[in-house]
This record gives C-alpha cells, structure tokens and sequence, in this order.
C-alpha cells in the first residue's frame, strides 16, 4: 500500500480484497485509502481479482499481489506502453526477488504438459533489458486491458490458487491480443510468501491446475503429448530428490515424504476427471472466440517453452 502511494502517476484507485475472511485489512488498517472488499471465506486469488475488476470502471486493471511492492514509476510505464499497441490486452512487469538483485520472473514461459514457470527467474535484471513480447504476465504484478477481460470473462475462478493467470493469458492468446514485457515496471515480490514455496497446498493446486491449462487451452496434438512431457518431468524429478536439488527435494525438506508427492499428482489427475464436462465446456467456448490457428498457438508455445528437465531443476 505504501509502494502505490509512491507512484508517479495518480490517477487511478486502489481496491482490496480481503480473502482472510477474519476482516483482517480494516482491522489492522493496512490500506489507508482504499476501499475494501471484504469475502466471508476466501474466494480464491482469481475470484478475488475478478471482483475488483467488476467493482471498478477503469480501462486497465493492475493486479499486485499482497507480497509485492511495487517502484515508483511501476504503473507510468506499463500504462504508457499499454497505450501504444492496441493489440497488446496485458502487460508483464520486471518482477524482482525482494531484497535480491535477480529475477523472479520477466513474464512467463510454458512447458509442454501446462506447467508454467518464470521466465528468467534468479537471472540478474540487466538479462532482459528491453521491452519485447513475451507469452503472458505473472498475475503478482500485471496490467489487463479491460476490453480484453470483458472479451474473456476473467479470470477462471475455478484455479483458486496458482495457474490462472497462465490460462488467462493462453485463452488471450487464442483470441489474438498481445503481451508486452516492460523492464522499467519494476516489482519487488516475496516469493510464494503466502502459500509456502514448497508447501502441500501449493504441490497440488500447481499439479491440478496446469492439467487444468492443458484441456482448456491445448491443441489437441499438443494435449496428446503432454502426459509423455509430464511423465518426463517426474522423472527429472525423482533423479533431482536423489541429488538434493530442485523443487522436489525443497519439498521433501519441508517436511514432506515422498509418497505425498504421489499423493498429490493422484489427487489432481483425479480432479481433472471429476471436471473434465466442465473443462470440455470451456475448451469449445475458447475455440469460439479464436481468432489464431493452432498451427500459430503451437507456435507460441515452442517460441515462449521450457523443458521439463529445467522445470524440474527449479
């Protein structure tokens, strides 16, 4: 709240929302000045945004997580390069480990089963030093052209928790808008501050929601192959545990056996079932608006990837 109150440009408002369900942002009076939006229970990270974005007017909706602050010059720019490209619907920021001179992510990148990670994460700043189009913004700090979420319907509010912004910006792909990465939009974010960086909850909602990307937004070809590239993942996996490293043993370390790892993958494959009508569903509805072949998002993908070896390592 003290970062926004800092920027150079003024004119726009600030809305919260509180998901404590506790009343917890009134109570504690940590944003003075803005107006508060207060959820029972919580309504998820997407569900949360949506809100904001149907509580206010604005042309452009910018999303800051709870854990980030943001420069002083953070909306000028996104805003004045937003302006110049009526064919760019969002706008990724230079967003900075907090206290850190590297990267946690400079928009973001897509393996070929769903899983979406950041683009040039722990790399020093001066890596991406241009503006440039990149897939699509990491939520914790983006700008999104309203015409492009009225087009859209939001946020997906059925993630909860992680990937909606990656399916966000895949269906804006489909229907033709653009992404821009803008390095003077600077954000420093305390990564996964909220959920834990290797916590259950996050282990899950990873798993489940990129299953998630993949039936939503995946040519079927691309679709067909993705439990091959999962299944190429895991294995990087289980070679990185032995060896200490990757995200597999820091969730091993935080006190997590492996058979909860299976656990977890069980569990989000099964909820890939149990919503699979619900994610045909949207997977037509997305067709309908395309305005790009799959030849070309195939391209997209292959252009903005990772591998599931360097998926696992990180």
């Amino acid at each position: 709240m003290e970062s926004l109150g800092r920027q150079t440009r003024r004119d726009f408002e600030v809305i919260v929302i509180d998901n404590s369900g506790r009343g917890l942002a009134q109570a504690n009076g940590t944003a003075p000045g803005a107006r508060i939006i207060e959820n029972g229970s919580n309504a998820g990270f997407g569900g949360a945004v949506n809100q904001g974005f149907h509580a206010s007017s604005a042309r452009y909706l910018a999303t800051l997580n709870d854990d980030a602050v943001a420069h002083p010059r953070w909306l000028e720019t996104l805003v004045a390069a937003i302006e110049r490209r009526p064919d760019v619907g969002m706008c990724a920021s230079q967003v900075r480990l907090f206290g850190e001179h590297s990267l946690d992510s400079a928009g973001m990148l897509v393996a070929a089963d769903g899983t979406s990670k950041q683009r040039g994460q722990g790399r020093p700043p001066e890596d991406f030093p241009v503006m440039e189009e990149v897939l699509l913004p990491s939520g914790s700090a983006a700008l999104y052209r309203r015409a492009m979420l009225e087009e859209l319907g939001g946020f997906d509010a059925d993630f909860f928790l992680y990937c909606e912004d990656t399916d966000l910006g895949l269906r804006a792909r489909w229907a033709g808008w653009k992404c821009l990465y803008v390095p003077e939009a600077v954000v420093e974010h305390h990564y996964s501050h909220s959920a834990g960086a290797a916590s259950p909850l996050k282990a899950y909602y990873v798993e489940r929601n990129r299953l998630f990307v993949v039936a939503k937004n995946f040519p079927a070809l691309m679709a067909a192959a993705a439990p091959l590239v999962s299944l190429a993942r895991y294995l990087w996996h289980v070679r990185y545990l032995l060896e200490g490293r990757g995200s597999a043993a820091r969730f091993r370390a935080a006190g997590n056996a492996g058979p909860k790892m299976a656990f977890y993958v069980l569990r989000a494959h099964l909820a890939l079932l149990w919503h699979a009508r619900r994610l045909r569903r949207q997977r037509r509805e997305i067709r309908a608006l395309a305005r790009i072949t799959p030849a070309v998002f195939r391209h997209l993908l292959r252009t903005h990837s990772i591998s599931a070896r360097r998926v696992a390592a990180l």
